[in-house]
């Protein structure tokens, strides 16, 4: 898993062996079963999650039991519920495995030593939390403005490999349709091609 980790650092920022021992001792290394919470609604956020293998997601439930995901979370990628995280307010979402993972959780206190420790990758967490945000900002936009179909292409184009990985009623509750409306669209696709 460290090895993952490390490999992700360095695409992004130099960092020497005495760092990545260091960095080695702020993480804690998890594995997760498929179905296995790692966060309920409700709960204090305490760690961000570099995903090392397999997938995650992160939902919310609504007041009739309807699911709605806001991000998967595959290999080489971050996750968590960054308001509880930063700020100590309960959670207001779910995050459970989708496929049995390899985690390396990472809480505040030990962020703030690897800021510390290795000041070039502030810059780097700046720039990813700030795209982040971008991101957010342009799928919110996106589901108040683009068709369903329009949604899915995007969903293909930026996620292409979990097309397979997903479960399609859960690939439809990120694009927030039915998944007979999925199923259609994907129907009217395969027709085309």
């Amino acid at each position: 898993m460290f090895d993952k980790l490390q490999s992700f650092f360095e695409r992004r920022f130099p960092i020497t062996d005495a760092q990545s021992a260091f960095v080695k001792t702020l993480f804690i290394p998890k594995k997760v079963r498929k179905g296995e919470i790692l966060l309920r609604e409700g709960d204090m956020g305490k760690y961000a999650m570099f995903v090392a293998s397999g997938c995650l997601r992160t939902y919310t439930i609504d007041n009739k039991g309807k699911e709605h995901i806001l991000q998967f979370s595959s290999e080489d990628w971050w996750t968590g519920d960054m308001s509880s995280f930063v700020t100590g307010v309960p959670s207001q979402s779910f995050i459970d495995a989708i496929e049995d993972s390899e985690i390396l959780l990472f809480d505040n206190a030990s962020f703030q030593k690897f800021i510390d420790h290795i000041p070039e990758s502030a810059a780097y967490f700046q720039a990813a939390m700030q795209k982040s945000v971008v991101a957010r900002n342009q799928r919110i936009i996106s589901s108040m403005s683009a068709t369903a179909e329009e949604r899915y292409n995007e969903f293909l184009k930026k996620y292409p490999s979990l097309l397979q990985r997903v479960p399609q009623h859960m690939i439809a509750s990120y694009l927030g349709i039915s998944p007979e409306t999925l199923s259609r669209i994907r129907k009217q696709q395969s027709r085309k091609h």
